[in-house]
């Protein structure tokens, strides 16, 4: 499974679960990146049948509609959908 890094500032455990083909996913990456804040993020539509059963299992725990993109920040902050306001005041910015 190809989980990707992205350096930045330590504001803790940030993970997105994004599909490669979403518009708001990429907002959202984009505004993760302008922050300069550390996350990781897997495109989960990218993903083969196994490894895609295992992620949207852990989307569905925070997320049960299942929709993108999904935030999680030091798992148990859950964010849906691009929610710029939200993800800043999560993550204390």
């Amino acid at each position: 499974m190809r989980i990707e890094y992205v350096k930045g500032k330590k504001k803790g455990k940030i993970m997105l679960y994004a599909l490669s083909t979403c518009i708001w996913c990429k907002k959202t990456k984009e505004l993760l990146s302008k922050l300069g804040v550390e996350y990781s993020y897997i495109f989960v539509d990218l993903l083969q049948d196994k490894d895609k059963d295992q992620v949207m299992n852990e989307v569905e725990k925070c997320n049960p509609r299942r929709s993108f993109p999904t935030v999680v920040i030091n798992d148990d902050v859950c964010v849906v959908g691009y929610q710029e306001d939200q993800i800043k005041e999560a993550l204390d910015i």
